[in-house]
């Protein structure tokens, strides 16, 4: 299968500039993507992009990420209904840096077809704004920048407050790619589909200045069952840095994707051929219980972001979750495991040496010491993953770390008792 028919099947390809890109990625060519410094780690959405140029890397092309440290420090209205804060250079210096490290996990940097990462601060921060207008900006017409989707969406969403600032963000999108096509010999920009009035800007200003063709392509945004953008959960990003998106909350984000949307996710992301994908979606509708492209897409993105031994250690995590046994757990993987349980923190003389169904009652599991007794009676009742009775107290062993244990009642009714 030639690489765009892959891609198509795949579900990664929604526009592209011209037919011949077909054609064009047959042969080896330097394809760059952007990346917005916006934040000191990017996020699951990012793996969209990031993998597309992985896919295109391992089919022989030349990659360059660019980090926009100069348009990030304006930033793109494509996609956004309000003008977001402003950025200092000291920190797209900073999350630059951990975008650097992120993309390393997957794009090879190293080896006779390394990757490369630039930043268009480097070519930006010495040009003169008279000289950006007399030989960048005269190549646009106010009426085409108009016309761009991005534009008029952000236009509407906004009421019209869109700056000057921002509405220049295609032009220097654009002269990013004359610049790259210049310095590296760049044919080819990916992006998502928001990115597609950007994308144009570069390659009609490098026909216009260079007379020659260069080529964009696009892939849909990717959004969950229910419309929502991929990667974000209440507001909240997905991040590959494990600073600020534990392993084990990566892992069960990809291992809770729905049936629906599953496979959908899987010939996004999984660098397995189409065939093994197949075979897991029959897997599926055999056994939908067992969950196995569940489990393959979060095994496959866990080693992949984070390692096979974070991968590991997230196995172990969703064991103790669902089986409460502790043993080899750290009290911070036990804070992190069990965060969305209900939790009560309580003085250590009020814990220890207490009888643990009265600690489970007083800490609020329970409404009252006879329901909790009853509890452990009837053999309903687990601390640490070990079944109790209501004759068995606190010893300060039981406390991980000296500060945190588990309890549970019944299956899956878990709560954390933490001392001080």
């Amino acid at each position: 299968m030639k690489l765009f028919d892959e891609l198509q099947a795949r579900g990664l390809v929604q526009t592209v500039t011209d037919p011949g890109v077909a054609e064009m990625l047959e042969k080896p060519m330097t394809v760059y993507c952007g990346f917005d410094p916006s934040a000191s780690s990017l996020q699951a959405g990012n793996l969209v992009s990031i993998l597309m140029l992985r896919r295109l890397q391992l089919a022989g092309h030349k990659i360059i990420a660019l980090v926009g440290g100069a348009t990030g420090l304006i930033g793109d209205p494509s996609g956004k209904s309000a003008e977001r804060n402003m950025l200092t250079l000291e920190q797209v210096a900073e999350n630059k840096k951990g975008i650097r490290e992120n993309l390393g996990r997957i794009l090879d940097f190293e080896g006779p077809n390394a990757a490369i990462m630039v930043d268009n601060y480097d070519w930006y921060s010495g040009l003169s704004a008279i000289a950006f207008l007399r030989d960048v900006a005269i190549n646009f017409r106010v009426p085409q920048m108009l016309a761009k989707e991005s534009v008029k969406k952000r236009l509407e969403a906004s009421e019209g407050a869109l700056t000057f600032t921002e509405f220049s963000y295609q032009i220097l999108q654009g002269n990013d790619f004359l610049h790259l096509h210049d310095a590296y010999g760049c044919t080819m920009e990916v992006g998502g589909a928001d990115q597609w009035g950007n994308i144009t800007a570069g390659t009609d200003l490098v026909h216009k200045m260079r007379g020659r063709t260069v080529y964009g392509l696009t892939f849909p945004l990717l959004l969950d069952g229910s419309g929502k953008k991929f990667g974000k959960s209440e507001g909240n990003a997905m991040f590959m840095s494990a600073e600020k998106t534990s392993v084990y909350d990566w892992y069960q984000f990809f291992l809770r994707s729905d049936d629906a949307d599953v496979i959908r996710y899987l010939k996004v992301f999984s660098l397995k051929p189409l065939e093994e994908i197949s075979a897991l979606e029959a897997e599926m509708r055999a056994h939908p219980e067992a969950r196995i492209p569940q489990k393959a897409l979060a095994e496959e993105l866990t080693r992949l972001v984070h390692g096979d031994a974070a991968y590991e250690a997230a196995v172990g995590a969703t064991k103790t979750l669902f089986g409460g046994d502790v043993a080899g757990k750290s009290a911070d993987e036990l804070e992190t495991i069990f965060k969305d349980v209900k939790s009560a923190t309580l003085p250590r003389s009020e814990a220890e040496g207490k009888p643990v169904f009265a600690v489970a009652a007083a800490a609020g599991m329970f409404k009252s010491n006879g329901e909790a007794r009853r509890m452990a009676q009837q053999g309903g009742l687990s601390l640490n993953g070990a079944k109790i009775d209501d004759k068995r107290v606190f010893a300060a062993g039981d406390f991980v770390d000296g500060r945190v244990a588990v309890l549970r009642s019944g299956k899956k009714n878990f709560f954390l008792v933490r001392v001080e």
